[in-house]
Order: C-alpha cells, then structure tokens, then sequence
C-alpha cells in the first residue's frame, strides 16, 4: 500500500497517497469463499475539495455495504434440495485492496465475480479508458502509470471477457532467428491455422527493440487470436499481460524452464546430442571437441548434457580443454573456435557443433588451415537445414522436426483458445541422426584397421 497519512473514520477509512489523491477505503465483510476480508475502495483525485468529495464517497460506499447486506438477508431462501447452496457473489475478492468486482446484471462473457476494466481503474486511480489503452497496446500512457496497471491486471488475475474479438492471426515472435529454422516453424503453423481460416505473422524482437518500438505494445494492438513465442524466456510479466488480454500463449524452444505453467514444445536435444557423440565413437574418434550453443539457453545445455553422457557411457569423458560454448549459435563462433581448435598441438580428430551453422563455420576453418573433411576431421551439426545437404562433402547432422514442431505449438495454441485444458503443458518430439559425408573413422584408426586386414 502507498504510504501517506490516513484520516480515521468510525466506519471506513480514507489515505492520502503521494500523489495528493485520497483513497477511500471501506470494510465490506468477510468474502465467504476465501474467508479473507473484503473492501470497496475509490479513489479521490487531489483537488481543494478533495477532503469533502472524500467524505462523500465513504457515506456513499457504507450507504452500498449496508444495502447489499440487506438485500442478502432478504433474499428468499430455495427450496432443500440436498444440493449445495451457491455462494452470494462477494462485492470484493482481493485480500488487501479489492473492488466491486461485477454486478448482478453483468455483461455478456464475463466470468461471474471476475473484475471489469472499471473496477482494475478504481484500484488503479485511473480511468476505464487508460485501462483499455493499456490493454490494447496504445500510446497516450505515462510509462509509471502503465506499469501501475500491468502490475494490478496481473497481481488481480485479470481476464478479458471472451467476446473481444480478435485478429484472424496467429503471432510468431522471434528473437533475431529469422532464417530458415523460422520459415519452417511458421509454414508447420500455417499448415494448422489455416484450416480454422487463420493465418500466420511474425515479429521479430530484436528488431523492433533496435528502432526503439515496443514489440509487446504492437503485438497487444493487433489483438492475434494466440502468441507462439521462438527460443525466448517468458517473463512473468508477459505472462501476466497477454494472460489478462485473454490472448493464449505457447512457447517452441524455451530457453529456460519456464515459471508459469506455459504450454511448450521442443526437440529431444539431449538424445539427439547422444546419439551424434555415440556416432563418432562408434567410427573410433576419442579426441571430440565440441562447440555448444550459448550455455544459458536451456537447449544447448541439454545437447552439451547429452554428449557429456555419451562420452562418459563410452569411457572417454569429455575433456574440458576441448570444450568452446559459443556466444550465439552462428557461423562466426564456428568459425572462430575451430581455427583455435586447429591450432592445438594436439587437435580434436572430430568436431561436435551446437548447430549446422556453427558446423559451416568449422567448414570454413577446415578450409582456411588446409584440414580436409572428413579425412583429417570428422563435423557434426545440429538441426539438418536444407543446406547441409549441399554442403562439400554434405554435413552429418542431427535433424529437428522443425515443421512439426511448429504445427504442434499451432494445436496446443487453437486447444487453448478454444478453452480447452491442456493435459500434457510439455510436448518434447524425436530427433534423427542423418549421417552423410563429413563424418569418418580417424585417420590413425582407419591406417589400423587397414594394417589388420592385410595377409
């Protein structure tokens, strides 16, 4: 509660706030569900006759309390039924500050006992208007103020009423990964939303944060009928305000466990990344270096977790030295990481990457210190792009079902609006180790082996 002097009353109370505004606040009962104490609060706009339109407010808000808790007493009792009887509609439900949530002819769509935009504005000592700006993404906010009503929408558990309508479109956002993983996550999308006469747009945040616009203000104005947010962490205030525009969220690739229970969906990265390090293995190599993805993303630490145990299963726990976690998972850090690789007296004789760029970025390398591949150095990615199979010699990789796993975040996204209850919040889809030409036995194991066949 803001701080500030409060004016006692016998029956109420009023608080001036920093702002000079007064809040009235008036005790209205024990709400008989949460058992917790109930209160109708107004807020008085500073002014020379603030004190008095105060006063007022209280007469009026106690004039409310005791007519309400008259007309309960005299509401006639039904018939015994053996039934249980339903609970009057408290007049609050907050356990500090609440507010006449709803009245007995509420509109259409609005959940009985659930808070109105009227109601979220007298908590917040604004108007219904500012309220909906906030909610619809518009400008003409103080940004303290809008922050006020973000924090009340979500600490208040507010939901929109289910008959705003919505934009026939599904939003992808992105964090700055627009290539081809992004095209084939939004054409699996599509492939679902279309049959329920949607269709697919995107953004990509790191865009919009770099031209100084708020992505999460526009995507509120364009009201999508669902979010599907790509390999990004879901703040709980995010939660909080696309939860209260009744807008269903998803998330492909979260790069931490998310907090609130979001609907996910992923690729088996830990087997995956198993079953390339039991590939190299396999073909005789010890001496494995790999290349991970940023390790505070919650994917690259799953592969990373999968080669250490395949490694370890095999008897040759992953040496540390051989270890490069990557800043992004981009050409560059291939690139760069293996030239230092190469360098070593003792060079890795393969090269487990945390992506198929990274692993075109050891090709480049490779090419760069004069090292052919597979011949002297075995490269393994990680997602199987069309690119890899173009590759010279094609890259051995581990494939995401990338289309797939857009359209499933589609379906788990179409459940949630149609109000569904979703069983499984964490849907992980296989992956495929496709071996092709830029893996083989190392060198001094292939001279071996060939020795031993010889009479």
């Amino acid at each position: 509660m803001a701080t500030g002097s409060a004016l006692p009353r016998a029956r109420g109370e009023i608080e001036t706030l920093p702002s000079g505004s007064l809040r009235v606040r008036v005790y209205a009962g024990i709400d008989p569900v949460s058992k917790k104490r109930q209160y109708l609060v107004e807020t008085v706009p500073a002014g020379a006759d603030a004190a008095d339109e105060a006063d007022k407010v209280r007469v009026r808000l106690l004039r409310e309390v005791a007519e309400s808790r008259g007309s309960r007493r005299r509401r006639p009792q039904p018939p015994d039924t053996g039934a249980p009887e339903h609970p009057v509609t408290p007049i609050s439900t907050s356990a500090t500050v609440a507010s006449r949530a709803t009245a007995d002819g509420a509109k259409p769509g609005r959940r009985r006992g659930a808070l109105t935009v009227a109601a979220i504005a007298r908590l917040a000592g604004v108007s219904p208007p500012t309220v909906s700006k906030v909610l619809n993404g518009r400008p003409g906010v103080a940004p303290d103020t809008r922050r006020r009503v973000e924090e009340l929408l979500r600490g208040q558990s507010y939901r929109r009423p289910e008959k705003v309508t919505r934009a026939a479109c599904v939003e992808v956002v992105f964090y700055g990964a627009l290539g081809q993983v992004a095209v084939e996550l939004m054409r699996g999308a599509k492939q679902v939303v279309v049959e329920h006469d949607l269709t697919v747009g995107f953004t990509d945040v790191l865009r919009e944060a770099a031209t100084g616009r708020n992505w999460e203000r526009d995507l509120l104005s364009r009201r999508p009928a669902g979010v599907i947010m790509v390999q990004m962490g879901v703040a709980p205030e995010q939660h909080g305000l696309l939860a209260a525009c009744a807008i269903p969220l998803v998330v492909v690739d979260p790069t931490v466990e998310p907090l609130q229970p979001v609907p996910s969906v992923s690729a088996a990265n830990r087997r995956g990344a198993f079953a390339a390090a039991r590939h190299l293995l396999d073909l005789g190599h010890r001496r494995i270096a790999v290349i991970s993805g940023p390790l505070d993303r919650l994917c690259a630490r799953e592969r990373l977790a999968g080669v250490r145990s395949a490694l370890a299963a095999g008897g040759t726990p992953l040496d540390e030295s051989l270890l490069r976690p990557g800043i992004w998972f981009s050409f560059e850090d291939g690139r760069t990481h293996a030239a230092e690789l190469l360098r070593l007296d003792e060079p890795p004789t393969a090269v487990l990457c945390g992506n198929d760029l990274q692993a075109f970025g050891v090709y480049e390398a490779a090419r760069q210190a004069g090292v052919r591949i597979p011949d002297e150095l075995s490269v393994v990615g990680f997602d199987d792009i069309s690119y890899g199979g173009w590759c010279g010699p094609p890259l051995t990789t581990v494939r995401q079902p990338i289309t797939e796993m857009g359209a499933t975040a589609a379906r788990l996204l179409l459940a949630l609006a149609a109000g569904e209850t979703i069983s499984q919040t964490h849907v992980e889809l296989a992956t495929t180790l496709v071996v092709r030409g830029s893996t083989a036995a190392p060198r001094e194991h292939a001279e071996s082996a060939s020795h031993s066949r010889l009479p």
